[in-house]
Formats: C-alpha cells, structure tokens, sequence
C-alpha cells in the first residue's frame, strides 16, 4: 500500500493505493498518529484503494473516536467493493462517506 499524506491549514488527507490490510494497516495508524493533534479534518481518498481487510476497517474507527468532539472525519471516492463492505459490517453508517 501507499500512503500519500497532504497537511496544510488544519486538514490532512490521506491518500491510499493498494490493500488495507492486516500486513499493511500498521503503517497507516503510525502515519495517522503523527497528525491528530492540530489538525480538525481529515480526510481519506479511497479513490486508488482496491481493498480493505478487517484491520483497515480498525484503524478507520480508531481514526474516527480521535476525530469525535475535535473535527470532521470523511472517506472519499469509495469504489463498490469497498461501499459493499462498509454496507455489510455497518461502516456506512459510522463513517461519512462522499
């Protein structure tokens, strides 16, 4: 997976390609711990994601309660596979998702 992190002004977005999953969902939750503090938007390009595991869907809840009472959390550019993933275990209704 690859991980393209943009910061400015109080926003970071994340930009994922590849597979989230148990072998590479550690990579992004080090990456995301650097920026919490002083940021209050983040957001996640899915567009060139082709996967998500399990452990990716932790890591986006685990990113989602820091967000809580801080900021904004959205989830971009969703392909169907991942939309019916986030349909099936309930993330579609956790998460905003454009």
């Amino acid at each position: 997976m690859t991980i393209n992190k943009t910061i400015e002004n109080g926003s970071a977005v994340f930009a994922l390609e590849g597979r989230l999953d148990t072998n590479t969902s550690p990579e992004l939750e080090e990456a995301l711990k650097s920026v919490f503090d002083g940021i209050s938007q983040l957001t996640f390009d899915f567009e060139k994601l082709d996967y998500i595991s399990s452990a990716g869907l932790r890591v986006l809840l685990s990113a989602q309660k820091a967000m809580n009472g801080k900021g904004s959390m959205t989830v971009k550019n969703v392909n169907e596979t991942i939309t019916e993933i986030f349909e099936v275990t309930g993330f579609s209704d956790i998460l905003t998702i454009e």
